[in-house]
This record gives structure tokens, C-alpha cells and sequence, in this order.
């Protein structure tokens, strides 16, 4: 390819179409040398050849080629940076939470979206993101975090030949630092989701990060050429919390005072009903084999037995539990229902195993142990009360769990 920067036109890639499908080296001379942005929108937009050369995901030349081109626009790069993302677009947490969601990254002030399970916190977090910055990265917290994964550190590197190998050390670049390289690399605003960081030591991974959010000159590390990673402007933290593992009450006020605190909790009942309708039309709405009006229904009696207590069971509320829960019940009864091998000649039974498997383990995962008794009590009554359902599977799965609780505590009785 002879042309000079800035001089490779729409026509040259039309001519050289061929060529460019086949090398992927000659589309990224072509970002490079474009003369306008109309330039890469053929060859991104309408010829997709970042995914005909680089798949559906990842970041390879091509792709970092548009993201450094002076013509592509926001857009653009977020269409290249994104590609695989399957985000869905339609935001269903409550307005007044996606408005101070919003308002909080615009301040400058990293976010943390808590509630308990099942109120969309990681889903909705993305959406934050790609309303907010052109890109993002999701990081999922586990026990054994430091602040390394944050911020950065030294690690070991072998170098050499297979056959004589030796050991050095690099600067590795933790979420927040790696978040702001790609800022600053691909002139672009940038989010770095950390995901449920109460499964980490709080006070221990963030220390650092503290002094930066109070000072952005502070500098988080340097990388082995030189180059100082400061807590730049254009990147946004947002993390999730599941406040079932932890109250805010409990948490290190170094968090509280830095952070925008985001709650995702209760769902108004017309806003649910919703979600529940939605989920059950998109999912059953050509199968006849279930009543989608008692599914609904047997939805509310659940949702509103576990956060308020309910008629069928003689106790009050068991835990705070989200409505995104029962969108995997409805996706199970979309697969069951359809296949004569599964449970077509048991629509009754395919809901109870879906409650088995999707609604009672992750009760039970943070119960203790008068909320198992809750648990087992509350299904037992839905069972009673919903006769077209067999919820048996989800009963049982609740009274084993109760049983070994009670043999542990040396209560159980045959």
C-alpha cells in the first residue's frame, strides 16, 4: 500500500477490498493512512473487518488503530471497543437510582451500587458505563484481592530461551491503573467496574486508592518505562456490593465519605409487575402449557412472601431478595417447555424445578439458620396454595437443607 498518511480514501478501500479481507496488516495501514473518518466507517461499520480479522472480542492492532485515528468518533470507538458486549440496552432499575447513579459519576465521585441479590446491580453497572465513558473493564473481587489488583505492583517474569530461563521483575498494572492507561492511550472516558467488592478486604485493597480519589496528582504507580499513572478524570470506578454479605453500617467509613453510596433495593409493585410481565411474555408467550397469569401471580407470592412476609406462612419477612431472579426462572421454563425430552408432559413440575434451581439455592447461600426454617416454611405453604404448580422440588430442596442444619445442631427428629 503506497499511499501516504492521510491520503487513503474510501475508493483506494473499495478497490483494495480483497486484499484488505485477506492481510489484516493492510487494514491497519488504511486506519492509519485515512483521510477522513468516512474511511473507517467502511471498513468498521459497514465491512466489520476488525471482526472478520480479530473475532468477536478482544482488542488486537486493528481495533487499537481505530481507537488512536485523530477521525474516529465516540461512537466509533465504542462500537470497536465493545464488539461481544451483549449488555442489554434497556435499563429496569428505577429512575430516581439511574438519576443518582448518574449524577454521582458526573461529579467525579467513584460509585458503589449496593442492594441485595437479584436487584440487576452488575448488569445496571455496565449500562452506567456505557452511557457514561466509551468503554469499560469488569473486574469480580475474590477473598485473596489486595491492593495489587487495584492499583499495581512488581511481579515475577522468566526470560530467556526454553532452555536457559531466568527471573525478573515488571511493573504489573492493577484494574484502576490498567482503567487509566487505556484512558490515556485511546483518548477516550473510561470505566472500571470492580464487582462485588464486599468478597474482598475493603480498608486493605482501596488504601491506596484513597489518598488518589483526595488528591489526582498522587501517583497510583509508575510503569517500568517511566510513565506515572495518576487517577485521571476521564476514568470512572464503579463497584457493586452485595449487601447481603455486608451492611453499610459495617463498612469502614473511609468508603462511605469517598464514595457515591447508590442503593438498588425495592422494586415498586407496578415496577415489578413489570419486569415479571415483560420476562413471561417474551419467554412463554407462545406456550400454552403453563397459565402465564398464575405464573405471575405465583411471582408475587414469592417475591413479596421472602421481603414482606406473607398470608401463607404464619411468619414476617424472611430476607431482602431482588426481582431479577425469576427472569432465569422464566428462560428455564422456555427451554423445559419446548422439548418433549424435558418437561412438555410436566409443565407443573418444570415451575418447581425451576424454583429449585434458580430461586432456592441462592436463598438458602446466605441463610441462617431461622431463615432456613423460614425458607422451607414458605414453600411449603406456596405449594398448598398454588395447586396448578408442583413446587415440591423447591420444598425439599429447603427441608434437606433444614435437616442438616438441625442434625448439626443436634436437633433433628426422624
Amino acid at each position: 500500500m503506497s499511499n501516504s498518511a492521510g491520503d487513503y480514501t474510501v475508493d483506494h478501500a473499495k478497490e483494495n477490498l480483497e486484499v484488505l479481507r485477506a492481510v489484516p496488516e493492510q487494514v491497519v495501514e488504511a486506519i492509519e493512512n485515512a483521510a477522513d473518518e468516512s474511511v473507517l466507517n467502511f471498513l468498521i461499520r459497514e465491512q466489520k473487518l476488525d471482526i472478520h480479522h480479530e473475532g468477536d472480542q478482544g482488542i488486537g492492532p486493528l481495533r487499537q488503530a481505530v481507537l488512536r485515528s485523530p477521525h474516529a468518533s465516540q461512537e466509533l470507538k465504542r462500537t470497536v471497543i465493545t464488539r461481544g458486549d451483549d449488555t442489554p440496552s434497556t435499563i429496569l432499575v428505577p429512575d430516581d437510582v439511574e438519576r443518582n447513579a448518574r449524577t454521582s459519576l458526573r461529579t467525579g465521585k467513584p460509585v458503589v451500587l449496593y442492594g441485595p441479590t437479584g436487584t440487576g446491580k452488575t448488569t445496571f453497572a455496565k449500562q452506567l458505563a456505557l452511557r457514561h465513558c466509551v468503554g469499560f473493564s469488569l473486574h469480580t473481587a475474590t477473598p485473596s484481592w489486595t491492593a495489587k489488583d487495584i492499583i499495581g505492583g512488581i511481579g515475577p517474569k522468566l526470560t530467556g530461551s526454553t532452555d536457559v530461563r531466568s527471573l525478573g521483575y515488571e511493573t504489573e498494572l492493577g484494574a484502576v491503573s490498567e482503567g487509566v492507561k487505556c484512558a490515556r492511550d485511546f483518548d477516550i472516558p473510561y470505566a472500571v467496574i470492580l464487582d462485588e467488592i464486599t468478597r474482598a478486604d475493603i480498608s486493605q485493597i482501596f488504601g491506596p486508592l484513597y489518598t488518589a480519589i483526595e488528591n489526582r496528582k498522587q501517583t497510583l504507580i509508575e510503569t517500568d518505562d517511566g510513565e506515572t499513572i495518576e487517577l485521571d478524570e476521564d476514568v470512572s470506578i464503579i463497584c457493586t456490593m452485595n449487601m447481603s454479605d455486608r451492611t453499610v453500617n459495617e463498612l469502614d467509613n473511609a468508603i462511605t465519605r469517598r464514595f457515591a453510596m447508590v442503593e438498588l433495593d425495592e422494586y415498586e409493585g407496578e415496577d415489578r409487575r413489570a419486569l415479571f410481565e415483560g420476562w413471561i411474555d417474551d419467554n412463554l408467550g407462545d406456550i400454552p402449557l403453563i397459565s402465564n397469569d398464575e405464573l405471575l401471580e405465583l411471582f408475587e407470592a414469592d417475591y413479596n412472601g421472602i421481603n414482606n412476609g406473607s398470608e401463607q406462612a404464619s411468619r414476617g419477612p424472611i430476607m431482602r431478595f431482588g426481582p431479577m431472579h425469576y427472569r432465569d426462572v422464566t428462560i428455564f421454563l422456555c427451554e423445559a417447555l419446548r422439548d418433549e425430552s424435558l418437561y412438555m408432559d410436566a409443565p407443573g413440575e418444570a415451575v418447581g424445578q425451576a424454583f429449585r434451581t434458580f430461586i432456592v439455592p441462592r436463598l438458602l447461600n446466605s441463610a441462617a439458620f431461622p431463615q432456613i426454617e423460614q425458607i422451607e416454611e414458605h414453600y411449603r405453604a406456596l405449594n398448598k396454595s398454588f395447586e396448578t404448580f408442583d413446587l415440591s422440588p423447591a420444598t425439599e430442596l429447603a427441608s434437606r437443607e433444614l435437616q442438616a442444619e438441625q442434625r448439626q445442631m443436634g436437633s433433628y427428629q426422624q
